[in-house]
């Protein structure tokens, strides 16, 4: 495409295409700046959007890697397949489709470093070209078998229980070591297909292995960190291709990738390790209402009582959880909120790092409904209000807000920064039963004096509020 240039532009065009990638990863780089805040999240995401479209657009000048027809393609198949996917994934669904992403852009980098491997002699491609070649691969395979593995268990038609077998994790260690190994000598013996077709299979397996003994309470952590995989694995490609943009946004993914990793770590003060290796967590069970220990007394309330109390209340503090995005509840919770700011009291939405199933899940969800975000606090924000607060609504949370964090030493959540809503004068539970959330133990919150449990779907207990707050 660059023979239809005049001879002095053909002569700058490769300092050109630079300087384009180099103004291309100034913008990812303001957009995962303004990813930030829940304020200028949509604006960073577009900023990313563009410098990504700059990226693809200049590459069409860039060294003939593909031909000209075939990227419009891409362009327009791929940017119908997202905004249908934009307009119909429901925000239950969000976490999937992250990991789907996260599988598909490790899967990418892969099916990268595989076609610049057979597109030359395989004696003629450089050392340093053979070693990213074959972490690239590694790489992204692991994170394309893994993120689909999270998919089904995000899902449900994988368990979400960690699914092991007797020495699992000597068994993953032993593979890493051995695709390291095919890494090397793919690298010292480029003409092997053999080597070349064993270290992908191992890898894709790798992933599967890596990723299938991990619980459903640990998801948020393992999306953060196949996103910096993918990130990675790009990176490793962009080495492949010797592409300036690709290498620098993928090392800002995996960069952005293991931070977030290690905040939702501290979050539930976990260490990685634990994570990955600790089988912890699982379905968190179902039932389909209460379900008392016979030496535990629950206090169910009625919506009449709950709008009394919220009604009379000067603070009142909302602490969402996924049962609020599997209800689809959201539109009803702003509606109940408008209600009783209606009548002065003051709401607020306090917001655990891991609540939901992905890092900012809640807060994505409340903005779906239009929240605004000057009422949403974090954590450390909204702890040391919970004392002053009249009433606190619980609803669908569980071990973000589960006491034994603090007070039982034994327990597998012991340490893990929590909600502390049981300092509120009156906690109230909107939950479908008394079963455990994620990390499969019980909440004794449940059974204080202080607070009362209102039983049913998150979005029906939610109507018959804003029925009974009318009436009040």
């Amino acid at each position: 495409m660059s023979d239809f240039l005049p001879p002095s532009i053909q002569a700058i065009l490769p300092d050109l295409i630079q300087l384009v990638y180099l103004v291309a990863t100034g913008i990812f780089i303001v957009g995962i700046k303004r990813l930030g805040s829940p304020a200028t999240a949509r604006s960073g995401n577009q900023l990313a959007a563009l410098g990504m479209f700059i990226g693809v657009v200049v590459t069409l000048f860039d060294q003939q890697i593909i031909t000209y027809e075939y990227i419009i393609a891409g362009i327009v198949f791929g940017a119908a397949i997202g905004a249908y996917a934009a307009k119909k994934v429901e925000m239950t669904a969000m976490p999937e489709m992250v990991a789907i992403f996260n599988g598909f852009g490790g899967g990418a980098s892969a099916v990268v470093a595989w076609g610049e491997f057979t597109r030359f002699e395989a004696s003629a491609i450089a050392t340093q070209d053979l070693v990213t070649i074959g972490l690239s691969i590694l790489i992204g395979s692991i994170t394309f078998t893994g993120s689909f593995i999270a998919f089904g268990k995000l899902k449900g038609f994988i368990s979400g229980n960690p699914i092991t077998f007797p020495g699992h994790n000597i068994f993953n260690g032993l593979l890493t070591v051995g695709t390291l190994g095919l890494v090397g000598w793919l690298t010292y013996d480029p003409t092997s297909q053999l080597i070349f077709w064993l270290l992908f299979g191992i890898a894709l397996l790798l992933g599967i292995l890596t990723v299938i003994p991990i619980g459903g309470a640990d998801m948020p952590v393992v999306i953060s960190l196949l996103n910096s995989y993918s990130g990675i694995a790009a990176s490793m490609a962009g080495f492949v291709i010797n592409n300036n943009l690709l290498i620098i946004s993928g090392a800002l993914v995996g960069a952005a990738g293991l931070i977030l990793t290690n905040i939702m770590c501290k979050a539930m003060n976990r260490s990685l390790g634990n994570v990955l290796f600790g089988a912890f967590g699982g379905d968190g069970g179902s039932g389909a209402g209460p379900a008392a220990d016979t030496d535990k007394t629950v206090r169910e309330t009625t919506p009449d009582d709950v709008a009394l109390q919220c009604a009379y209340s000067d603070r009142v503090v909302v602490v969402p959880g996924y049962g609020l995005a599997v209800a689809q509840a959201q539109h009803v919770l702003k509606e109940v909120v408008d209600k009783l700011e209606k009548r002065g009291v003051e709401v607020k939405y306090g917001i655990h790092p891991v609540a939901g199933r992905m890092p900012g899940h809640m807060n994505v969800l409340l903005a779906e409904a239009d929240v605004p975000y000057d009422q949403l606090y974090d954590m450390e924000q909204i702890n040391p209000e919970f004392k002053s607060t009249d009433v606190v609504l619980v609803i669908g949370a569980n071990d973000v807000v589960n006491p034994v964090a603090k007070t039982e030493p034994g327990s597998p959540i012991y340490g893990m920064p929590i909600m502390n809503v049981d300092e509120a004068e009156r906690t109230i539970v909107f939950k479908r039963s008394l079963s455990p959330g994620f990390a499969g133990i019980d909440n004794p919150l449940f059974y204080k004096e202080s607070n009362q449990m209102f039983f049913g779907d998150a979005k029906k207990t939610l109507q018959s509020l804003a029925k009974s707050l009318d009436d009040v």
